[in-house]
């Protein structure tokens, strides 16, 4: 067995092992812990394909960002647990049974799986000069350039309708006004008291 295929068994495993505890870990915590572990073997897996820059996002965006903030959720939120899964209980046969039919139709799709003609040389020929990040950004800032800020422009506005949509305006709070406060009259601002020895205001 060669390196490279030692490895790729090993991210393989580690992949599968960690997506399974993470949906059977009876602890929150530890649940996120083992989603980063499925997270960094993908990201191995695909170091593997040469596809350098998708690990390096993966690791970054969904290790970096989403799983840390999953687990800061968990850790800070008294959320009773228990009684959530109390509920799960209720839907076990149900999951069970979508489980083994999705199960079923990947047997399907692995059973008649198989190559096209030449695959062998199309996989063996260089494909460019370029690395894998140097030809994923000529691809997406060159030949598509306008698509790619349309869709950062729609995700744009569809961030500024969220806002606008939960944005509430309640009238019960004492909110501060910077212009009344930079405007005010010191004069009338503050007032003495002569205070008596022995007297109260």
């Amino acid at each position: 067995m060669t390196v490279a295929a030692f490895t790729f068994y090993l991210f393989a495993i580690s992949t599968l092992v960690g997506g399974l505890f993470t949906v059977i870990s009876r602890n929150p915590v530890h649940s996120v812990l083992w989603l980063i572990l499925a997270f960094l073997s993908s990201a191995g897996l695909f170091v593997l394909l040469g596809a350098e820059f998708v690990a390096m996002l993966l690791i970054i965006v969904y290790v970096g960002a989403v799983a840390v903030l999953f687990l800061f959720v968990v850790m800070m939120l008294d959320v009773d647990f228990a009684e959530l899964k109390a509920e799960m209980t209720k839907y076990l046969p149900l999951a069970l049974l979508i489980g083994v039919v999705i199960v079923m139709q990947l047997m399907l799709a692995f059973g008649v799986w198989e190559f096209s003609d030449g695959f062998e040389s199309r996989a063996a020929a260089p494909v460019g000069t370029a690395d894998n990040t140097t030809a994923l950004g000529l691809l997406i800032y060159d030949q598509y350039i306008m698509l790619f800020q349309l869709a950062g422009l729609i995700l744009l506005v569809a961030m500024i309708g969220a806002i606008v949509l939960t944005l509430r305006h309640r009238v019960d709070i004492k909110r501060q006004n910077v212009l009344e406060q930079m405007y005010r009259d010191p004069a009338k601002a503050m007032e003495l008291k002569d205070v008596k020895p022995g007297q109260g205001l």
